[in-house]
């Protein structure tokens, strides 16, 4: 009797249907509007600096660079209030701040006094603004590694700040010749050099601005623009010739109380540490620290028997 053998028929795999490719989404590509409006406003206020200082408008000037200063100070909060920091926004605001606080403060302040020293004065003009550049180039470099409770060298917008004022204030009270002429070089030679030093300023980001503070706050805010408005140029230009100063003033006060503890933290350190006394060996004139001279130990003397 035969029995036949089937052969199992080969199983086909089941198809697998093909994923239809999703079209990758592009990004749409554009800027934050709202901290690069102030952004351009600082920029716009700067150049308006410039032009009227040309037209021998120099208060309109001096105020002008007192305004880029506002809309500086605004962008950078606003962009960290409304998380719209960016790249883009970064360069421009650093760009900004090259015309407005580099460039337009000593074009003025050389249109408004140094010319008259010829030579010296454009170049003193040209230390300023390139300082100010190298000063802006270093920030950005150091973005995310200072320390953001203190400035390295005094900031742009400060130094702006005291030499706008300084113009203004010749410009209120009619100063010229002599009385201004040698202030002016010598704060725009010194504002150049404090804005490279590696002298710390307080920058005051580290102000917490949407926690609840004292309900005295608001009247000493409130008296600080009451006394800002009694004379916008003198108040102004004492208050950051005063803050240029305090970085030089805190360094000195530093390093005379590190001294201080160092001296005393080595007279403290010396006298019981004192090193063994020195003698020197007729040998060989060598100074060789002193031996440890304990008295030797008493024989044992025992009559003899």
């Amino acid at each position: 009797m035969t029995t036949e053998t089937e052969t199992p028929e080969a199983v086909e795999a089941p198809e697998i249907p093909e994923i239809p490719e999703v079209p990758e989404v592009k990004r749409r590509r554009g800027i934050y509007l709202l901290p690069n409006l102030f952004t351009t406003g600082c920029l716009f206020a700067g150049f308006y600096a410039i032009v009227a200082a040309m037209g021998h408008r120099f208060e309109p000037a001096a105020i002008a660079i007192f305004v880029a200063m506002i809309m500086d100070g605004l962008d950078g909060r606003i962009a960290r209030l409304t998380n719209t920091q960016s790249d883009f926004g970064a360069q421009y605001d650093s760009l900004a701040d090259m015309v407005a606080f580099g460039l337009a403060p000593g074009l003025v302040m050389y249109i408004f006094t140094l010319s008259e020293l010829g030579k010296l004065g454009w170049l003193a003009s040209f230390i300023y603004t390139a300082c100010a550049a190298l000063r802006l180039a270093r920030f950005n470099t150091q973005v995310g590694v200072a320390d953001k409770r203190y400035f390295q060298g005094l900031a742009s917008p400060s130094a702006a700040a005291v030499m706008a004022g300084l113009v203004w204030i010749s410009t209120d009270y009619e100063i010229t010749g002599i009385g201004v002429i040698v202030p002016a070089f010598i704060s725009t030679f010194l504002l150049g050099l404090l804005m490279v030093s590696n002298i710390r300023y307080r920058s005051f980001k580290d102000l917490d601005l949407k926690g609840k503070v004292p309900f005295v706050s608001v009247i000493v805010i409130m008296m600080i623009f009451v006394l800002v408005t009694i004379d916008p140029p003198i108040i102004l230009f004492a208050f950051f010739a005063l803050y240029a100063l305090s970085g030089p003033i805190a360094t000195l006060i530093g390093l005379r109380k590190r001294q201080r503890q160092q001296a005393a933290g080595t007279a403290e350190g010396v006298a019981p540490d004192a090193p063994a006394a020195e003698v020197v060996d007729a040998t060989d004139g060598k100074q060789q620290p002193a031996k440890d001279t304990k008295p030797a130990p008493a024989k044992d003397t025992k009559p003899l028997h």
